[in-house]
């Protein structure tokens, strides 16, 4: 027996051949209650209207969704359904999803990066990418708040430039990306936006405890712990200037100078941890 089956169609491209229409079949992908059917017949008109934005989206993110209901639902806050007072879909499942879908790829992505990292460096380290501000300024890059759709009241407060509805906006597409198209396409367009900003996070997440950042990094390498030793003292005793090496396995990583013996051993820790000369080690010890 074959099933009914019940498609509601909304344009989200300028070829209906070449580009799917937002199609609602049975069994649904996304669940939308009958009392929806007039919120729908709203999207279609601003579907009509802003086919263009529809489509521009899909060429930032080098991906065109089979679905573009998906997209939709990704780019829909939950403000319009309470300002309508109607059941309709909005992001927040997709957000849900995307959120473990996003921790997963970049748990991967660092694991196979930073391969002598320990694990609270990766954990402090992804914890600084997925926060709300940087996934805001993700979301920012692809301009989302220019699409997502808003009740008027949610718009007046600034809701479209805000860091919590662009987080979770970024989010939802990944989810949708995810359900549409799989783990693949899903993991481009996370890996294409965070990874070229990596470093700079992680520059910035060492400058809080350079000497501590890098004890960690060297001891999940090795027991042996960084020296540092001072190996000389300049200028008059008011105004000394101490030089500090700091070595590790016979290895002098990096010099620092500074006002005190401290200031001198962070200044080194912060120039070994940009060197990273231990990699040599490291490498050499799995070969």
């Amino acid at each position: 027996m074959v099933e009914p089956q019940i498609v509601i169609l909304v344009v989200a491209g300028s070829s209906p051949v070449d580009h799917p229409i937002f199609l609602f079949g049975y069994p649904p992908i996304v669940q939308v209650p009958r009392e929806s059917l007039h919120y729908l017949q709203s999207e279609i008109r601003w579907a009509n209207k802003n086919e263009v934005l529809m489509e521009s989206i899909e060429v930032k993110i080098s991906y065109k969704f089979r679905n573009p209901l998906l997209l939709a639902e990704a780019l829909t806050h939950p403000s319009l359904a309470y300002e309508s007072h109607k059941a309709q879909f909005d992001n927040q499942r997709l957000e849900f999803l995307g959120d473990s879908v996003l921790q997963l790829i970049l748990t991967e992505h660092l694991f196979r990066k930073f391969s002598v990292f320990p694990e609270g460096r990766m954990t402090k380290l992804r914890a600084q990418v997925v926060s709300r501000d940087a996934l805001a300024q993700f979301a920012n890059s692809l301009q989302l708040g220019s699409y997502i759709l808003l009740g008027k009241g949610e718009e007046a407060s600034g809701g479209r430039k805000r860091a919590s509805t662009l987080a979770d906006a970024f989010e939802s597409l990944i989810g949708a990306i995810y359900i549409d198209g799989g783990m693949e396409p899903a993991r481009k367009l996370v890996v294409d936006l965070i990874d070229p900003e990596i470093d700079g996070i992680l520059e910035n997440l060492d400058s809080g405890n350079p000497k501590g950042t890098l004890q960690e990094t060297l001891q999940a390498i090795s027991t042996d712990p960084p020296r540092y030793r001072i190996i000389g003292e300049s200028g008059p005793d008011h105004r000394k200037v101490f030089h500090v090496q700091v070595v590790w396995k016979d290895i002098i990583l990096a010099q620092g100078r500074g006002k005190s013996k401290k200031e001198a051993e962070v200044r080194a820790s912060v120039e070994a941890l940009r060197k990273k000369l231990w990699l040599e080690f490291a490498d050499s010890s799995a070969t």
